[in-house]
C-alpha cells in the first residue's frame, strides 16, 4: 500500500456522493477477536469485511483504535499517530483500509480531539506550567479567589463532568486546575492556541495521506468554549450546566472553516466529514452543513435519542409516535435545502433500539425491522451500528460487576454508594440505558463466546446469540440483515430515496408513522404501525400492488390494515 496520498480510493464524480451512502460503525473492541485475547481487533475486522460488504455499505466508519490507556474505551487518546496494541499494528490498519478501498467502500476514523488523554505527551508537558513547551494547550484555571486550592468549591467555576462530579481537578504539579468536560482522564484541549490547531491539522493530514477517507469528529462542537468560562445554572446534580458556554461557542465556526482550509480544501478527492454535536439545534445544524460554508458534510444530532430522557439520562420517559415523528420530521424539514440529516438509531453510547423503542420480546423481528425501514427511507444518510443489522438486543446484566462503560460505574457510584440508592433500582436503569448495551461483542454464531472471541470476552456476550447471530440470518432470506441488503438496495437504486424530498403524512391514526419522499414523477410513501396493536391508514388513492418492500409476507399487503410493528413502502407514479 502507498502512503504518499495516492492508494487506491473507490472513484466518485459526484462530489455529493455520501447523500446516497449507507455507513457502517464498527466498534473494534467488540467486533471480533483475532487471537484469543478477549478484545476485538483490526484483524478481526478483516476477517469480517465481507459480511459490511455483502450489506451493500458504502462507508465503514471505525472507532477509536489509537494508543490509549481505555479509560473510556479509546476516546482518551495518548497518541494519535500509532495504534493501541489491544488492536493491532499501524500494518494492520494499512491492511485494512487498503480491504476496504478493494471492496469498494471507504474507511472514516473517529477524530477524538476536543480532548486528549492525561497521558498524552501534550498534556504531560502542559502540566509542568511554564517549563514546558504546551503550558497554554490545555485549560488551566487558578482556585476561586479566598478558596483553598484542591477543596471543594475552589473550583473555577461550577460546571459539571459529563461522567460525574466537577469538570475541573487539581494538578499540585501546576498549583492548577484542568477542564475536563468527561473523565478527569479526558483533559480539553485549548482550540485558542493557534499551535494546537496547528497540530490537529497536521495529524488529520497524516491520517488522510495513509489513505483514510475522512472523519467523524466527535463532539466536535465542543472545541470552542466562552473565553471567561462562566458559571452554569445548577442543576439536579449540585453543578453548574455549562453547555450554553461551550455547545456552540464563539470560533467554532471559524475553527472548523480553517480546518476545511488547510485539511480537506488541499486535496484533490472527496472525503467525509462528519461532526458529532451533542446539543446542537436544527438551525445550527443547518449552518455547519450548508454546502455554501462547506463546513461539514453532515452532523449527528441527540433529539430524537432523548426523548425518553426525563430531566436526564438516567430517568426513563415513555416515547410516543407522535414524539418521534414531530422530532424527526423537524429536523427533516430544517435540513431540507440547506443542509444534511445523519440518520441513525444505535452508536456506541446508545441502548439497543429495538430494545428501546421497539419490543424485543413481543414482536422482536416485527419491531427491528419496521424501525429500520422508516429511518432508511428519511433524507440523509443511514449509518448502521455493528449486530443493528441483525436486530440485536439489549443485554442481560445480572450484578454491577458486568459493567464495564466508566459513565455506567460512575452513575451507580453516584446513586448507590455516595447517596444510599437502591441497589436494585439502580441495575434496572441501567440494564435499560446503559452503553454497555451497545457494548456487548458482535454475534457471530450460535457457538461458544458468540464466533466473537476463542477466549474470555471482555464483556459478557449476550445469551441470545444462540438464536440471534449472523450465521443464521445470512442464510435465511426471511431475516433481519436481508431486510437490510435490501433497504440499502433501495437507497443505491432509488433516486426519490436519496435525493427526494420529504413530507409527512397524516393517516388518521396516531401509531402510523408515514411519510412520503418524490423527485420529480417519482414518488414514494412508507406507513409503518409502530405499536402492538392493529392499525389502519387510509389508502388516498394508494395502488397496492406497488409495494416495493415490505416486513410482512407479500399476500398479507393487500389490506389497508397493518399487523403490529408492520411496515410497507409504496412506488406511487413511475
Amino acid at each position: 500500500m502507498v502512503l504518499d496520498g495516492t492508494s487506491p480510493r473507490p472513484a466518485s464524480r459526484d462530489a455529493l456522493w455520501w447523500q446516497s451512502a449507507v455507513v457502517y460503525q464498527v466498534y473494534p473492541r467488540s467486533f471480533a477477536d483475532s487471537d484469543g485475547d478477549g478484545i476485538g481487533d483490526l484483524r478481526g475486522v478483516l476477517a469480517h469485511l465481507d459480511h459490511i460488504a455483502g450489506l451493500g455499505i458504502d462507508v465503514v466508519w471505525l472507532s477509536p483504535v489509537c494508543r490509549s490507556p481505555q479509560a473510556d474505551n479509546g476516546y482518551d487518546i495518548s497518541d494519535y499517530q500509532d495504534i493501541d496494541p489491544l488492536f493491532g499494528t499501524l500494518a494492520d490498519l494499512d491492511a485494512l483500509i487498503e480491504a476496504v478501498h478493494e471492496r469498494g467502500m471507504r474507511l472514516i476514523m473517529d477524530l477524538v480531539v476536543n480532548h486528549t488523554s492525561d497521558e498524552h505527551p501534550w498534556f504531560v508537558e502542559s502540566r509542568r506550567g511554564h517549563l514546558g513547551g504546551k503550558s497554554d494547550w490545555y485549560f488551566w484555571r487558578d482556585a476561586r479567589p479566598g478558596s483553598v486550592p484542591g477543596e471543594p468549591g475552589a473550583e473555577p467555576n461550577n460546571w459539571g463532568a459529563a461522567f460525574a462530579g466537577s469538570a475541573w481537578e487539581w494538578c499540585p504539579d501546576r498549583n492548577q486546575y484542568y477542564l475536563h468536560l468527561f473523565s478527569a482522564k479526558q483533559p480539553d484541549l485549548n482550540w485558542e492556541n493557534a499551535e494546537v490547531r496547528e497540530a490537529v491539522f497536521a495529524m488529520m493530514n497524516w491520517w488522510l495521506d495513509r489513505g483514510v477517507d475522512g472523519f467523524r469528529m466527535d463532539v466536535i462542537n465542543f472545541i470552542s468554549k466562552d473565553p471567561a468560562l462562566p458559571d452554569g445554572e445548577v442543576t439536579a446534580t449540585g453543578y453548574g450546566d455549562g453547555m450554553p458556554y461551550f455547545s456552540y461557542g464563539p470560533r467554532v465556526h471559524a475553527y472548523l472553516a480553517e480546518m476545511r482550509r488547510r485539511v480537506f480544501e488541499p486535496r484533490p478527492g472527496t472525503y467525509l466529514t462528519v461532526g458529532e454535536m451533542p446539543g446542537v439545534t436544527p438551525q445550527q445544524a443547518r449552518e455547519f452543513t450548508d454546502s455554501k460554508r462547506g463546513q461539514l458534510d453532515m452532523v449527528f444530532q441527540f433529539e430524537h435519542v432523548s426523548l425518553d430522557h426525563d430531566g436526564d439520562k438516567w430517568t426513563q420517559r415513555t416515547v410516543s409516535v407522535n414524539d418521534l415523528r414531530d422530532t424527526l420530521g423537524r429536523w427533516q424539514e430544517a435540513l431540507a435545502e440547506e443542509g444534511w440529516n445523519s440518520l441513525y438509531w444505535n452508536n456506541h453510547d446508545q441502548p439497543r433500539v429495538v430494545s428501546r423503542f421497539g419490543d424485543d420480546e413481543g414482536c422482536w423481528f416485527g419491531s427491528a425491522t419496521a424501525l429500520a425501514i422508516v429511518l432508511h427511507l428519511h433524507r440523509g444518510t443511514p449509518y448502521v451500528y455493528q449486530g443493528e443489522e441483525l436486530g440485536m438486543t439489549n443485554a442481560v446484566f445480572d450484578d454491577v460487576t458486568d459493567f464495564r462503560d466508566i459513565e455506567s460505574l460512575d452513575y451507580y457510584e453516584q446513586t448507590v454508594v455516595r447517596n444510599q440508592g437502591d441497589p436494585a433500582a439502580a441495575l434496572a436503569v441501567l440494564r435499560r440505558k446503559s452503553r454497555d448495551n451497545a457494548r456487548t461483542p458482535m454475534q457471530w454464531t450460535s457457538g461458544p463466546g458468540a464466533g466473537f472471541t476463542a477466549g474470555t470476552p471482555w464483556i459478557r456476550v449476550n445469551p441470545n446469540h444462540v438464536w440471534l447471530n449472523a450465521a443464521d440470518q445470512r442464510s435465511d432470506p426471511g431475516s433481519v440483515y436481508h431486510l437490510y441488503r435490501q433497504l440499502i438496495g433501495l437507497r443505491h437504486s432509488e433516486p426519490a430515496v436519496a435525493r427526494g424530498d420529504f413530507a409527512l403524512l397524516d393517516v388518521g391514526n396516531e401509531h402510523v408513522y408515514a411519510f412520503r419522499r418524490r423527485l420529480g414523477s417519482r414518488e414514494i410513501r412508507v406507513v409503518a404501525n409502530l405499536s402492538a396493536a392493529d392499525g389502519t391508514f387510509g389508502r388516498d388513492g394508494l395502488e397496492l400492488d406497488q409495494v416495493l418492500l415490505g416486513n410482512r409476507p407479500a399476500r398479507e399487503r393487500e389490506t389497508d390494515r397493518l399487523a403490529p410493528w408492520e411496515a410497507r413502502v409504496y412506488l406511487v407514479g413511475t
